[in-house]
């Protein structure tokens, strides 16, 4: 008798045969296997710069690990200093002991001027480039923040009908003014430099502490201070200073004035007006202060790009009756001592009642605050 074959046994492993007992199954693509997350690279430190040590000396510290040549340069020294990179990529250089005040600096990293980005404290301008640099003095400064009371400073825009757009300004009110709701107050006009804005006087000129400390020692009489953004050209529209200045001009007189008349409680007799600024706000004070004495009787100019204001001085005898005070000054390192000199020679050939005073320094904000120091102190004041 044949005997059938004899069936042959194969072993599948599991898997294998549970996907045969389920064809339908064995056509889907198996699942991918989980993959541990990729490990977190560590964080990097914060970088700490400026660091101010108890010695007065200062550490200044940039990560840029790519870089070949860091230099910080500042008001605080003559030249750039050169920094160091370590095995991290942090670029650091110690420099100092530098006396107590507010100073500009800047990095630069292989060509390129920078403003230190671990610095929140950043001076204002129309393209800022440079960071600040407070060291407060012991005792505090008059520029410092000091526990006297305080006044307020108020940010507007306001529209200019002179210059066909919005336009920023700033105000400080001096203390008490919000509780002596009937007392008006004489205004004092104060213009920055080319390239700054109308918040440089605060942030970096301290202005409204300035103020502060001088009303509260008796020396200064509460004023309200106007700040405005001094180029009143549009960026590209023209190079020409002079175009500047009457545009600037324009908007002052027609569209600022009655603002701060309208809007605060300010003495409108000229006698209770000052005008004064700094470099390219100096030739604006002093231009704008000799055209019109009848709105200005206290004029001033902080290290003037005086331009073309002798020849608003005639003979002075107008001048003399109508103003208060013609005061203007410049540092003996400026290079614009000489304009300075020359406007000054000018006033005395023509009789022109004037002070002028030459200080140490260059043209640099430490300078400009110890000139508001001086003048605030000036203005609004018994004459003889």
């Amino acid at each position: 008798m044949h005997l059938p074959t004899r069936a042959r046994l194969i072993r599948l492993p599991a898997t294998l045969a549970l996907l045969s007992l389920l064809p339908g199954l064995a056509a889907q693509p198996a699942a991918p296997v989980a993959q541990r997350p990729a490990a977190r690279p560590a964080p990097v430190p914060p970088v700490v710069s400026p660091e101010l040590h108890s010695d007065g000396r200062v550490t200044f510290r940039l990560r840029a690990p790519k870089a070949t040549v860091v230099t910080v340069s500042g008001q605080f020294q003559k030249g750039p200093a050169a920094m160091v990179k370590d095995d991290t990529g942090l670029w650091s250089v110690t420099v100092g002991p530098i006396p107590s005040d507010l100073y500009e600096y800047s990095f630069n990293v292989d060509g390129v001027s920078m403003i230190d980005p671990g610095n929140p404290a950043i001076k204002p301008m129309r393209n800022p480039r440079t960071s600040i640099l407070e060291i407060r003095g012991e005792p505090p400064l008059l520029h410092d923040f000091q526990n006297v009371p305080h006044g307020r400073v108020s940010l507007h825009w306001y529209a200019s009908q002179a210059l066909g757009r919005r336009r920023p300004l700033q105000v400080y009110t001096p203390p008490g003014y919000e509780a002596n709701a009937t007392t008006r107050y004489p205004t004092q006009y104060l213009f920055h430099g080319s390239g700054d804005n109308e918040a440089t006087w605060v942030a970096h000129g301290h202005a409204h502490w300035i103020l502060d400390n001088l009303v509260a020692q008796g020396r200064a009489q509460p004023m309200i201070v106007v700040m405005l953004d001094g180029h009143a050209v549009a960026p590209g529209a023209s190079t020409d200073r002079n175009a500047n200045v009457v545009a600037f001009e324009r908007d002052l007189l027609q569209d600022v004035m009655p603002f701060v008349a309208a809007n605060y409680r300010t003495r409108e007799d000229a006698t209770s007006r000052g005008i004064v600024g700094l470099s390219m706000g100096g030739g604006q004070s002093l231009t704008i202060g000799l055209k019109h004495p009848d709105r200005f009787a206290w004029v001033g100019g902080m290290s003037s790009s005086v331009g073309g204001a002798a020849e608003l001085l005639g003979d002075g005898t107008a001048l003399n009756r109508q103003l208060k005070l013609l005061w203007f000054a410049c540092g003996k390192d400026d290079f614009l001592l000489k304009a300075n000199q020359d406007l000054a020679a000018t006033m005395t050939a023509r009789k022109i009642r004037h002070e002028y005073v030459e200080t140490e320094g260059n043209h640099s904000w430490p300078v400009w605050r110890r000139y508001l120091a001086d003048f605030a102190p000036r203005v609004f004041q018994a004459t003889k």
